[in-house]
């Protein structure tokens, strides 16, 4: 389980694909020397083992499935991802329960600056339309964020300084893909309101 607060943007350093797998390395000077092989990490929002640590360096393997339903088979050496490792019980819940499940796969639609920080337009898939509201949280390329619109497929946040600084969002742009995670507790209401009202109709 994350929070969404990122801890250190990381710089890829090996990204390809050896047979159905694909291997990933990068360099993060902070988080390394903590790290073990098996500790799990949220690259981009998505949760991927530890299977190597050599500081500043940590490596990963993502399995064909993993590929299929996020976009880390498109990442570049060279490229900057967002990372954080899971919450701890003596952490504070600053941000909101992220899973590390990518949802599925949004496209920025507009990228505006608005005083030192940014405004970030994007389209999310259909299917998690129903779990975004606005001033509800939202996960996008790992990072929490409150939606501060909702217009169909169309989702607007706002974008303080401090999370353009520390995220991948300051190099975004149009047309660039985000992995995006629909809010964990809107997912469980939508289950238990589907529950309730199916029996409330069969006892109709």
């Amino acid at each position: 389980m994350f929070t969404g607060l990122i801890q250190e943007v990381g710089t890829i350093v090996r990204a390809e694909k050896q047979g159905q797998e694909f291997w990933l390395s990068l360099e993060a000077p902070r988080l390394s020397p903590r790290l073990r092989v098996g500790d799990s990490v949220a690259v981009n929002g998505c949760c991927l083992t530890v299977v190597e640590v050599t500081p500043p360096v940590i490596s990963f393997q993502a399995v064909p499935e993993t590929i299929k339903r996020t976009v880390l088979g498109l990442l570049k050496k060279g490229e900057v991802v967002n990372l954080e490792t899971p919450l701890t019980l003596s952490e504070p819940l600053g941000g909101h329960f992220v899973q590390g499940h990518v949802d599925g796969v949004g496209q920025i639609l507009e990228w505006s600056p608005v005083g030192k920080g940014a405004r970030l337009k994007v389209r999310v898939p259909d299917a998690l339309v129903p779990y975004v509201i606005e001033k509800g949280s939202i996960a996008l390329d790992g990072i929490s964020l409150t939606v501060a619109a909702v217009k169909g497929d169309e989702v607007e946040v706002a974008l303080i300084p401090h999370t353009l600084e520390n995220t991948n969002l300051k190099i975004k742009k149009a047309d660039d893909y985000l992995h995006v995670e629909a809010d964990l507790l809107a997912k469980y209401v939508e289950k238990l309101s589907a529950g309730y009202l199916a029996s409330q109709t069969h006892e109709d």
